[in-house]
């Protein structure tokens, strides 16, 4: 496994490289922007999936050695291409990475995608934070071998136990009882993820945000110097320019900063979130529509805060939506939606590490 990892990092790297700096100039296929980089034109790349749903959904209870009526429906999905999806509709433009199949799923897949706009190149651009999606139980594990390359970490409560006890070499971390997780209020539920945080934090990811589905998110860092930088703004324009604007302007994190009185990088804060009430449709797409909500306002120059506020209320967007990424967005009900999160977060732990 852990070779298998490596050639797979070792196969992207040489993308994300400058013609220059590899080895053998044919494996460099696409030298975006003429192979320079331009800091006023940084574009995030998104590194993953990109695959066909399949739901089939049965007309009647169905019975054992006979035929049943029902419906197939097609889903374009994939994690990493739900969360670049989203960003683009959020007015973010990125740059994708992934192995399509020459296919009728793989055509149907590029089709969408050219059709909506979405580049095909590969990004030529480096040193930008990296954001570890971890997908599921089983590929959390994989983080082993990149933890001290990233920057932010967005796992649900199993994949956090996973890699926490990935991160230790042991089984020290159990996943919560289902029943148990009910009655607990937020502040238990956190102390009871708290431990397995810290190890992810200790071992270098600046940012863990934790989704616990209805119960919303834990946001969490290792001192608040996190909490409180912003990528460089570079875009002002457009849809994601509009959301900057509103969600500035109307979403001040200073409450909440002031809340994490500066200690030094040896403590721990922890900052809740709510989920937004909704009308489920489906819940495949909203884990992602929440990282690539957070992602595209990151990139737009919110603070992780502001950011994360967005990316609930587009996760909100996705769940009443039939399709893992809505069709669009609207600015207007985004804005609204973020400001009742942000408006309602509450500054949940802080102590020293030490």
């Amino acid at each position: 496994m852990e070779s298998s990892v490596h050639r797979r990092l070792d196969s992207v790297s040489r993308h994300l490289l400058l013609p220059s700096q590899v080895s053998n100039p044919a494996l460099f296929p696409v030298s975006v922007k003429g192979g320079q980089t331009r800091q006023e034109e940084a574009d995030p790349v998104v590194i993953g999936g990109m695959i066909l749903d399949i739901h089939a959904t049965p007309s009647i209870h169905p019975s054992p050695r006979t035929t049943t009526p029902g419906k197939v429906q097609y889903a374009l999905g994939g994690v990493a291409r739900n969360i670049a999806e989203c960003m683009s509709k959020l007015g973010t433009k990125s740059y994708m990475i992934s192995a399509v199949g020459n296919d009728m799923a793989g055509n149907m897949l590029l089709e969408y995608w050219n059709s909506a706009g979405l580049s095909t190149e590969v990004a030529a651009e480096y040193n930008i934070p990296v954001w570890f999606e971890p997908v599921s139980v089983a590929k959390s594990t994989r983080i082993t071998s990149v933890v001290s390359n990233v920057t932010f970490a967005s796992p649900n409560e199993d994949e956090l136990i996973a890699m926490a006890n990935s991160l230790c070499g042991g089984n020290r971390f159990h996943p919560i009882e289902k029943d148990n997780w009910r009655k607990c209020s937020i502040e238990s539920l956190f102390q009871i993820l708290k431990p397995a945080i810290l190890v992810l934090l200790e071992k270098g990811i600046k940012i863990v945000v934790v989704t616990v589905g209805a119960d919303g998110v834990f946001l969490c860092s290792k001192g608040s110097n996190f909490m409180r930088s912003r990528l460089e703004r570079t875009k002002k324009h457009g849809f994601s320019g509009r959301l900057y604007d509103t969600i500035a302007s109307n979403c001040s994190s200073s409450k909440l900063l002031g809340a994490m009185q500066a200690q030094g990088n040896s403590y721990l804060f922890a900052v809740h979130f709510p989920a937004l009430p909704a009308s489920v449709v489906r819940l495949a797409g909203a884990g992602d529509c929440l990282v690539g909500g957070t992602l595209a306002s990151l990139c737009e120059g919110l603070d992780i805060m502001q950011s994360v506020a967005v990316g609930i209320a587009v996760a909100k967007r996705a769940v009443e939506a039939e399709t893992n990424v809505p069709s669009s967005f609207s600015l207007a009900s985004i804005a609204d939606d973020a400001r009742l999160v942000h408006s309602a977060a509450k500054v949940l732990f802080h102590q020293s590490m030490l």
